[in-house]
């Protein structure tokens, strides 16, 4: 009797915890990077969004974002969003002396994946 519910119980727990891993957030960015193309540094700073789609079955918590440099400054969505939902990661670029091509990576941190996230932005200062 008492292997049949330690077999019971195990199988129990094996189940329960096959489906708490099914539940979590899942971060998906529509595009990867992004090409200002040639831009202008006296007309100044320059922005795009990126879209950040939770395809997973909990909220999505992006709890921090990064810029491999000063020069770039990230501001995204601070509230969850929900499962099937999107939220922003917003790129602003300061041209001001920095003539010539650019790549700057900016790493997006959440609990939708292990590790970051990375987007990029590129293009050249005239």
């Amino acid at each position: 009797m008492k292997q049949i519910i330690f077999v019971f119980m195990a199988i129990l727990l094996t189940a329960g915890t096959a489906l708490a891993q099914e539940e979590e957030a899942s971060i998906v960015v529509t595009e990867n990077s992004f090409d200002f193309g040639d831009i202008k540094e006296a007309d100044g700073k320059v922005s795009h969004a990126f879209t950040v789609k939770n395809d997973g079955n909990m909220p999505l918590v992006i709890t921090r974002v990064i810029a491999s440099c000063g020069c770039t400054s990230p501001d995204w969505t601070k509230e969850p969003v929900a499962p099937g939902k999107t939220g922003e990661v917003v790129v602003t670029f300061d041209p001001k002396n920095r003539p010539g091509p650019f790549a700057k990576t900016v790493s997006i941190y959440s609990n939708g994946k292990r590790g970051s996230y990375a987007i990029t932005i590129r293009g050249n200062v005239q």
